[in-house]
């Protein structure tokens, strides 16, 4: 059944965004020490879909799912590049150098690949994601038969340590907010629409990196 609120409890309820426990991270004590102001935004790799997470990735066949895995990957590394490049305060490593550089790394683990990247850059710090589920709502922004379900993790890597600073898991699947009244101080910034796994992931890496920025530039001793 498509779930289609009246509008009347569109405008007053609308749908859910970041409900408790959507965004969970944790980071190292000694922050403050580790000076993290060039960072590299790494590609993020695909994993297979969550044990528990039934159904499509994407509404109609084994087609689409092909291409939402393929594309999702791609759909963050774009998404988190974005964000964190205008974020000031910081300095980001241009994709394109990341890219021209991570091509030929060849490396006995990923860990020693990414310190290479890291170093070949200049960065003292890369951040790499993890897609963990990604399935299209089926539907439009008014009413959805399925709605969009995303699932990401995000690690920032110290590059002469070797040792993750910050770590994020992002994991959303919209409700309306009848049925997740602690969205309601997102309305004002998603408006009343049911998104797209895209828009949703890029909620939870505007979330995300906004606590990075808060940690690293703004409160560098938290």
């Amino acid at each position: 059944m498509t779930k289609i609120l009246p509008l009347a409890l569109l405008l007053a309820l609308g749908c859910s965004s970041f409900g408790p426990g959507n965004l969970q991270s944790r980071h190292s004590t000694d922050l403050q020490n580790r000076k993290i102001r060039r960072i590299a935004v790494l590609p993020p790799a695909l994993t297979p879909p969550e044990q528990n997470s039934r159904g499509p990735l994407a509404p109609n066949s084994s087609t689409d799912r092909a291409t939402a895995e393929g594309e999702a990957p791609e759909i963050l590394a774009r998404l988190l590049y974005s964000t964190m490049a205008s974020m000031p305060n910081w300095q980001i490593v241009s994709e394109s150098e990341v890219r021209e550089i991570a091509q030929p790394v060849r490396a006995s683990s990923e860990a020693a690949r990414l310190k290479q990247i890291g170093e070949r850059v200049y960065a003292d710090a890369v951040i790499t994601g993890r897609i963990l589920r990604f399935r299209e709502r089926i539907g439009n922004e008014l009413g959805v038969k399925s709605p969009a379900s995303v699932a990401f993790v995000l690690d920032l890597v110290d590059v002469r340590r070797g040792d993750i600073l910050w770590s994020a898991r992002f994991d959303e699947t919209q409700k309306p907010l009848s049925e997740n009244i602690f969205a309601i101080g997102d309305i004002s910034q998603r408006g009343v629409r049911w998104l797209t796994a895209e828009q949703l992931v890029h909620e939870g890496v505007k979330k995300a990196v906004a606590q990075l920025h808060d940690i690293l530039v703004r409160n560098p001793t938290s």
